[in-house]
């Protein structure tokens, strides 16, 4: 119990690593673990889709079981998902479930490889994800990342020859897969990679099949199974003292923002992989049987591996420095081994090895968090040798900066050592941002014109510090990224990224600025100072037909990390209009654009985003009846902010206040995305809302997934309907009008198909599929080769008021700006008020 507990902490602690706690030290059963590790020269690649699609017990099978250097190649970064913990959304989303992926890897073992693909939402069809995709670039990056990883083995995760079976992204992943593993040992694929690499030739491509693939538990026991491996991943790991499938619960559980936390279990638990292309192992519980994954694959590596297979099998768990003189004498052959690959790979490995067994130290912390191009800051230095090791300390040099000390010091026993130096950043030095931001990609790809970049999970830190030993006579240099070290009183030791960023960045509050009428707003631009005494203008850019009071204006901030609004009074066209604002901010004759962004977690290191800072304005035209909206929240959306953009007063209604009394304040009652699901108390509390309905009011519902409210809300409408999981995901779809004459599409904005153009993501998704004759369906759309889907929107009078339940994604339409979006949304707000309005005018 008590090893579990102490790797689990390892673990925890390896996670934070960057974010929180200081980086973990090796105990001696973990230094034995890499030891084995080092001595397998096999490597497994798993591929898949998205984040959280990877299967971590394989992962951590490959990795920990079988000791092959075991990688996860997710094709995007998971931008298309939905945020359980935060407001991270698209690009951002990216950001931060690439770091939830890194956080899997550091616990299971494996490392992360991403394609340039985006994940622009859900997609019915491989052949719709590959056109937007760009097929042709993705499978390119799926062959760099092979000949770069240079894997034995291949698993799929996703069968390629069911299309339309799953996601368009699982599928077409398998597809590509399955493409590039006859193509990576071509040299005439993609012969621009051949100055950065080498071909290869994978062994074997498998495909991780389980019952859900036969469509049950019963198909599969029956399945033909001579050509799968099947293999035990419960295995238990006594040096370490955890199950893999222990091993794996945790690392599935770093993707919380998809809400994959989950318990771990323990035994016996099987998984089969069935060959697809390759040879078949002769033992099927060995996916590297028959591959030669010893030294002697590589020419000179034998006399390497004579020495380590040595030390694994008289390992001295007491006291591992004492095998450093075989280590060192092992790293010395190594280095004159002519594989690259595996002189790099395993002179990484062997590296950390050596650092572990000598408790060897060392940290480059500066002693502020970020700084500027241009500027200079202190890094403090420290290495400790823990060991009786005879080492020396010959020079440090900084990369990414002219800055070296070259004094010789005699590492002593258990001395700690303290130097500093000043680090000038460069004036051209690059901001830190994630690279496949830099540049505007399109709906499906990312923009990278770098081919070294090309699949890297994070950007390379600019600034390293490199501490230059020598052992006897042998040199070794370790290298340590430079963060920023400090502590805080509820929390401890802290480490941070250290950073580049502008001298000044800025953003707007709100980023999307309806206007209804021809009324000037005024806009506040944050500046935020990352430098002390700043001053300088801000310029306001905008469309044609716009117009600012003053296009510029003067600011000075004294304190880095303070910050200052600007307002300008912005006035809208006359008619319709769709634009951008952007602000340019000068200071010492520079230019500065970008908005940042700061994702902060526990369970990640923080990251800094640096976006293009800009605003869409709208000049919308719109009518609406009715002023006061009441709703009530589910999993969360932004509509609110939304209808208030346009002149509706919104009171958000908690669900224990939901009453007779409460709710006829309302000219309209909005239930937001998926509240039937999340919000318990509404089983209770649906007696009021149908009253709401039934004595005049008007009730609208957003869509709820299909499944989990069905048999707990039977009475979610006054009238029979049930919901599926129909959707319709390309947002370009053509919209019929079907009820032309109804309300809903006349009063108080008249609907054209023109509003359905510019819509984002998708039209919606979970449309009812049947309903009472009660109920009239308004629209009318569908994905190409689908029947079409009459449920996105569905109108029922219900005793004096009306009931409304619509799948159409507005909570993404309208924080976007779509402007059709607003129109339809307010003329449902307004159904059942057109009469009123005329009895009205009537009566005046």
């Amino acid at each position: 119990m008590r090893q579990f507990l102490v790797f689990c902490t390892a673990i925890l602690l390896s996670v934070h690593t960057g974010a929180t706690q200081a980086p973990k030290k090796s105990s001696s059963s973990e230094i034995f673990h890499a030891l084995e590790k080092l001595n397998f020269l096999g490597s497994a690649l798993y591929i898949a889709a998205h984040p959280d699609d990877e299967n971590t017990r394989l992962i951590s099978y490959f990795s920990n079981k079988t000791k092959a250097r075991t990688a996860y190649l997710s094709l995007t970064r998971g931008d298309g998902g939905q945020n359980l913990i935060g407001p991270e959304l698209r690009e951002l989303l990216g950001v931060l479930r690439t770091q939830e992926l890194l956080a899997a890897r550091r616990i299971d073992g494996g490392e992360q490889l991403f394609s340039r693909a985006n994940d622009f939402g859900y997609s019915k069809h491989p052949e719709e994800t590959l056109k937007i995709w760009n097929k042709e670039a993705v499978l390119s990056d799926v062959v760099w990342a092979i000949r770069n990883f240079k894997p034995d083995v291949i698993v799929n995760r996703f069968d390629h020859r069911t299309p339309g079976s799953t996601h368009g992204h699982h599928t077409s992943s398998a597809i590509l897969s399955v493409a590039a593993f006859d193509m990576v040992n071509d040299p005439k694929a993609y012969p621009e990679q051949l100055q950065f690499t080498k071909t290869w030739q994978p062994q074997r491509l498998f495909f991780n099949t389980n019952w859900w693939f036969y469509g049950s538990e019963e198909n599969f026991q029956k399945a033909d199974k001579s050509k799968m491996l099947n293999l035990d991943v419960g295995t238990y790991y006594p040096t370490l003292g955890i199950s893999n499938n222990e091993i794996a619960a945790l690392a599935s559980s770093q993707h919380l923002c998809q809400g994959f936390g989950r318990l771990s279990t323990r035994g016996s638990e099987d998984e089969y992989l069935e060959l697809l292309k390759g040879s078949f192992p002769n033992d099927k519980t060995n996916i590297f049987d028959g591959i030669d994954t010893t030294w002697s694959r590589v020419e000179g590596g034998a006399a390497v591996g004579a020495i380590l297979y040595k030390i694994e099998k008289n390992f001295n768990f007491q006291n591992p420095s004492a095998h450093l003189p075989q280590l060192i004498e092992a790293y010395t052959l190594l280095q004159n081994i002519q594989d690259e690959h595996w002189k790099r790979e395993k002179s990484r490995e062997l590296r950390d090895i050596i650092a572990d067994v000598c408790g060897l130290h060392f940290e480059a912390s500066a002693e502020q968090a970020y700084t500027n191009p241009g500027e200079t800051v202190k890094v403090d230095l420290e290495i400790i040798n823990r060991s009786n090791a005879d080492i020396v300390l010959k020079s440090i040099s900084i990369t990414g900066a002219n800055a070296t000390i070259g004094e010789k010091l005699d590492l002593e026993e258990n001395k700690k050592i303290d130097l500093k130096i000043d680090l000038t950043i460069p004036e051209n030095a690059q901001f830190t941002s994630p690279y496949w931001l830099n540049e505007k990609g399109t709906l499906g790809m990312y923009k990278v014109e770098d081919q070294s970049l090309i699949g890297k999970p994070e950007t390379p830190r600019a600034y390293l510090a490199n501490f230059n030993l020598n052992f006897n006579g042998e040199p070794i240099t370790f290298t340590r990224a430079i963060e920023h070290r400090y502590a805080k009183p509820d929390k401890g030791e802290l480490h941070e990224p250290f950073e580049i960023l502008p001298t000044a960045t800025s953003f707007f509050q709100d980023k999307v600025l309806i206007f209804a009428d021809g009324k000037p707003k005024k806009i506040p631009v944050t500046i935020k100072a990352h430098k002390d005494n700043i001053q300088g203008t801000v310029q306001l850019c905008f469309g044609k037909g716009w117009k600012v009071d003053q296009e510029t204006k003067s600011f000075e901030i004294k304190k880095k990390g303070d910050e200052k609004i600007i307002v300008f009074t912005l006035t809208p066209p006359e008619n319709e209009d769709e634009n951008y604002i952007t602000p340019i901010i000068k200071v010492d004759g520079k230019e500065y654009t970008k908005e940042l962004i700061t994702i902060a977690y526990d369970h990640i290191p923080t990251q800094s985003v640096l976006i293009s800072s800009e605003a869409k304005v709208v000049r919308l035209n719109i009518q609406k009846a009715g002023e006061h909206i009441g709703y009530i929240m589910g999993a969360g959306d932004k509509v609110p902010e939304s209808l208030e953009q346009i002149g509706y007063t919104v009171h958000i209604i908690k669900p224990e206040d939901i009453s007779t009394q409460e709710l006829k304040k309302y000219d309209a009652v909005v239930l937001g995305i998926r509240a039937y699901n999340v919000v318990d108390e509404l089983k209770f509390k649906q007696p009021y809302l149908l009253d709401y309905a039934k004595n005049g009011g008007t009730l609208i519902i957003q869509y709820n997934t299909a499944g989990r409210w069905s048999s707990q809300f039977e009475n979610i409408a006054p009238y029979s309907m049930t919901l599926s999981r129909d959707r319709v995901t390309n947002e370009n779809s053509t919209v019929d009008i079907i009820a032309k004459n109804h309300e809903l599409i006349n009063f108080p904005n008249t609907i054209v198909p023109k509003d359905f153009d510019g819509w984002v993501q998708e039209r919606g998704l979970y449309f009812p599929s049947e309903w009472s004759k009660e109920f009239t369906p308004i629209l009318s759309m569908n994905d190409e080769g689908e029947a079409p889907k009459k449920g996105s929107l569905l109108v029922a009078p219900y005793g004096k008021g009306y009931y409304i339940y619509t799948g159409l994604s507005f909570f993404r339409e309208l924080p976007a700006g779509v402007l059709g979006a607003y129109k339809l949304f307010a003329n449902m707000l307004s159904v059942g008020k057109a009469k009123i309005q005329s009895d009205n005018e009537t009566k005046g």
